[in-house]
This record gives C-alpha cells, sequence and structure tokens, in this order.
C-alpha cells in the first residue's frame, strides 16, 4: 500500500536498518557490512550471529563500535538458539549459559542495549511437553544471567522465530523470566509461520519490543489450508502501511529491521485435524485474522536458482536484490528512516 506525500511528512520518523542474515549467501563480516548500511543511507544493523566477527576480543569490538559511531550506524547485535532442550540452540560457544553470557558481553562492548537470541524453532511445539517445556527450560537458563544482563544494560530480546513461538506465548516468557531485562525482537515473517496476522502479532508484542525483524509475506489458501512465502517488502499481502504505522506509534524508540528472506515455501494443513496437535493454544480471534490474510493473497512462484556452477552468485545477486527493493519501499512508500 501506498502513502502520499503529504501524509509521509506528518510521520514521526524512525530509524531502519537491516539484519545480516537477509545477505547471509555473501558471506561478509562486519566491518564489510557497516560500509554497506552506511551506502545505502541506513541507520541500524543487527549483526544477527556471534560468526559475522573476526574474533572476540575486547579490542576488536571497541574498533568496530568506532567504525560503526563514524559511519553513523546503530549496532544491534544478536545470535542464535540459545533453548537448552531445544535441538536449535547454538553449540560452537559452550554451554547455553556461556553461550548467552558472551552474547551479554560483545552486547555490552558494541554499546548494543539489545542482545537478540531464539528458542528454536516450529518442530519444538511437537516435543513431548510441547513449546510449554522449551519456555520453562529457556526461563530458567535467562534467570541464571539476570544481574549480568542487568550490570551492563542489556536486554536480552527474545525472538518469534521459524514457528516456535506465538505473540501471547512469547509475553508469557518475558514476564515469567522478567521484564527488567528480557524483551521482545518482533519478527513480522514468522508471525505467519504461527498462524498469525502480523499486525497482530505486533499489537501484542510491541510493549516488549527492543528489536526487530521485518519482511513481507504472501499467504494464500490451497485447499488444504494454507501456503506461505516470504517476500520483499510491498510483495506480499500483509497491510504494510497499517504495519509500519503500527510500529511508528507503538515502539517509536526500535529500529525498523529489514530481515529479507524471500523465495521459499510452506504448507499448513490446518483442514486436517491431525495438524492441530502443536497448535492448541491457538486462539480463534487470532486464527481468525489469519485467515482474513490468506484470502487476500493469491500464489507466487518459489524462488528456484540455477543449478551451479551459477547457482551461488545468483542466490547472492537474489538477497542482495531483494533487500536493496525492500529498502527503497520502506523510504519512499513508507517514509521510514532518519537520513
Amino acid at each position: 500500500m501506498r502513502t502520499g506525500t503529504r501524509t509521509r511528512k506528518r510521520m514521526k520518523k524512525i530509524k531502519l536498518g537491516f539484519d545480516n542474515y537477509s545477505i547471509r549467501e555473501l558471506g561478509w563480516k562486519a566491518p564489510r557490512l557497516l560500509d554497506y548500511a552506511a551506502s545505502l543511507q541506513l541507520d541500524s544493523i543487527l549483526l544477527s550471529d556471534l560468526f559475522v566477527y573476526a574474533d572476540h576480543s575486547e579490542r576488536y569490538l571497541k574498533d568496530l563500535k568506532a567504525k560503526a559511531d563514524d559511519l553513523g550506524v546503530e549496532i544491534q547485535m544478536g545470535t542464535g538458539g540459545i533453548c537448552p532442550s531445544s535441538d536449535r540452540r547454538e553449540t560452537a560457544f559452550g554451554s547455553p549459559e556461556e553461550h548467552l553470557r558472551l552474547t551479554l558481553r560483545i552486547a555490552g562492548v558494541l554499546g548494543s542495549t539489545a542482545a537478540r537470541c531464539f528458542l528454536g524453532g516450529m518442530d519444538d511445539r511437537k516435543d513431548p511437553g510441547g513449546i510449554q517445556r522449551h519456555i520453562e527450560t529457556t526461563v530458567e537458563l535467562l534467570r541464571k544471567v539476570r544481574s549480568h544482563a542487568l550490570d551492563l544494560g542489556v536486554k536480552i530480546a527474545v525472538e518469534n522465530h521459524a514457528g516456535d513461538l506465538q505473540a501471547r506465548e512469547l509475553v508469557g516468557l518475558i514476564e515469567a523470566a522478567g521484564k527488567d531485562y528480557v524483551g521482545a525482537t518482533v519478527d513480522a515473517g514468522n508471525a505467519t509461520w504461527t498462524l498469525e496476522d502480523p499486525v497482530r502479532n505486533l499489537e501484542i508484542l510491541a510493549p516488549y519490543a527492543v528489536s526487530s525483524g521485518i519482511r513481507d509475506s504472501m499467504v494464500w489458501e490451497d485447499g488444504r489450508g494454507a501456503r506461505v512465502q516470504w517476500t520483499a517488502m510491498g510483495e506480499g499481502c500483509v497491510d504494510t502501511e497499517a504495519y509500519a504505522e503500527k510500529f511508528r506509534a507503538l515502539c517509536p524508540n526500535v529500529p525498523f529491521q529489514l530481515e529479507i528472506i524471500s523465495g521459499i515455501q510452506r504448507s499448513f494443513p490446518y483442514l486436517d485435524s491431525a495438524f492441530w496437535g502443536p497448535y492448541e493454544s491457538v486462539r480463534a480471534s487470532d486464527f481468525a485474522a489469519f485467515l482474513a490474510l490468506a484470502k487476500r493473497g493469491s500464489p507466487l512462484e518459489a524462488f528456484q536458482a540455477p543449478a551451479p556452477p551459477e547457482k551461488g552468485a545468483a542466490i547472492q545477486t537474489y538477497q542482495k536484490t531483494q533487500l536493496e527493493h525492500s529498502i527503497k519501499y520502506c523510504k519512499e512508500e513508507l517514509g521510514l528512516g532518519l537520513k
């Protein structure tokens, strides 16, 4: 949806940035990513994994912070899965507690007030005890690092990730752990993987939001339920204008950071009764909003990369093009960004 020039002039300006996962196939490290963000006249960047740094030494991280300050780009940082009971947990940095403490230390040196992380993915909903068991083990872990987070002034920003947590479940996790040191990374695309309308998801998570990962989605009915394909901004059926307006009003101090993951499709066969086991907690009103989204959508073709040797370069070009299209759309159509 388009926003008129006169309307945009009345809008409160908020920071615009991107998550480095959007261009993951390029394999760029943090310094080059900062230069790229500056070249696009962006205000922030979410460095969402710990592999993006040459090392984790204080000297290296301070130099990176100085570079970001010189470029006028705010760094938010993060990592992967932290839940001790999830198969999606990151194991390269020691135990879950060691991993989380390292993440917080890096955030402190970089001046990031948020440390993005996540529980797991949609398969965690199918495990014995369901998603609630994983919520409980994550809360237990978070409590172990509470004083460390508070001392550093860093909020642990748990994301609704890859179909793991609905917005209300993430709120329950944050409240159980303590909202004085735990907040939310609001992910618009992942909302559709938990049968949610991203606008409604934002309304629920906004009071807890400290970081974000935004993309559009196309949702359409397919005879068995619905299919979801994530898209560049403006190419899906989400009301992006309403989303941006609510984000601006409800999260004015949170960067609007694009995490564009276009081209893949996933099926949600909710007309099959067997589908509903992991989703018994879904509220009828929330699901109704998702159904309305599906009725607005139309089928898309999934992205298909050519065969090697052209495959790698084609994926890199596709990811970069999708991100830059989305940045242009957010600046020109939604009036986002300070620069």
